[in-house]
């Protein structure tokens, strides 16, 4: 039996092409000791995986012919782990391919949990938007929170979680069908199109007193135009940069980070590794909302691990539609 991979076959530059991926047969992994053989069920595809094939970040680059890394879901098919018997189905980072060997360090699904909300809002994405929210831009009760990318997988969540916290909330994103969706639909108090509107007099309209808390997904000229806005004491969390990611040379700006010293303003980046041993905590309030009904969520599904660049390509041109995931 092989192993069917799409790995690395060139680091991007500018926007992420077809020739940037290669598709090949690779033997069969062989599981260590403690270690467990997986089928690969499920892939989250994240903005990160750009940055993970270009350059060293929080984690190593890809290497040249390696799988492509990302988060994902898979089914023990052979295991040399007592605790992890076969049929078990695992959180890892299996990568773009049919098989792969896990550790004692991936976590366990429990059963009965959709997959799909495994990887979306009670994985990575929820976290991040939960301890993003909660820990880094700290809201208070009436307070104007603002969220960009806010119709993507992490910005619904966190612009959510913000309303149940008693907050006003103005989402930017770049459509108006999803800005519908988030006033519609999810209680945002107000959208901004980015591609129609002015964001920074549109800001000023939707937020009179100014922007308390930033959650900022995309920086460039949508962080500067809610740096302008921002309130006294006001807090930007920098979550992501994904306008940013494909630039070949990194633009300058913002050009107004001067506010922060006249508005006693704080900007704060985070990795959600810094808090897996708290996602406990996280998921059962995250459950309890989505239980309720008080906290929705939507998916972007793509068939086949061919698929994988394209559903790569789709959060770069904001042709999804919530979490972007690929069903093997």
């Amino acid at each position: 039996m092989t192993n069917r991979q799409i790995t690395l076959a060139k680091r991007p530059e500018g926007d992420v092409s077809a020739n940037c991926f290669a598709s090949v047969d690779a033997p069969m992994p062989v599981p260590g000791p403690g270690q467990v053989l997986v089928k690969v069920d499920w892939l989250s595809i994240d903005p990160t995986i750009r940055m993970w094939m270009a350059m060293d970040t929080y984690l190593p680059a890809i290497e040249i012919g390696a799988p492509i890394r990302s988060a994902g879901l898979g089914t023990v098919v052979e295991s040399n782990n007592d605790d992890v018997p076969v049929g078990t189905v695992l959180f890892g980072t299996p990568g773009w391919q049919q098989y792969a060997v896990m550790g004692p360090k991936d976590q366990v699904v429990p059963e009965g949990v959709d997959p799909t909300a495994a990887l979306s809002v009670f994985g990575i994405t929820g976290l991040t938007a939960y301890f993003g929210l909660m820990e880094i831009g700290q809201p208070k009760q009436g307070e104007t929170v603002v969220v960009s990318g806010a119709a993507g997988a992490t910005g619904s969540v966190a612009g959510q979680i913000a309303k149940l916290n008693g907050c006003r909330v103005v989402g930017i994103a770049g459509s108006d069908d999803k800005c519908r969706w988030l006033t519609e639909e999810l209680g945002f108090d107000a959208a901004i199109n980015y591609r129609t509107q002015n964001v920074a007099k549109a800001l000023k309209d939707a937020c009179p007193d100014g922007i308390d808390v930033f959650f900022d997904n995309v920086g460039g000229e949508i962080l500067e135009a809610a740096l302008a806005n921002l309130a006294l004491r006001g807090r930007v969390v920098m979550c992501g940069a994904i306008s940013q990611y494909n630039d070949a040379v990194p633009p300058p700006g913002p050009r107004n980070l001067s506010v922060l010293i006249s508005q006693r303003g704080r900007m704060e980046g985070f990795i959600i590794l810094d808090f897996l041993p708290r996602a406990g905590e996280a998921i059962a309030q995250l459950a309890t909302w989505v239980m309720s009904g008080q906290l929705k969520y939507k998916v972007d599904v793509m068939d086949g691990l061919d698929g994988a660049p394209e559903a790569l390509q789709k959060l770069f041109s904001g042709a999804n539609e919530g979490k972007m995931l690929v069903k093997l």
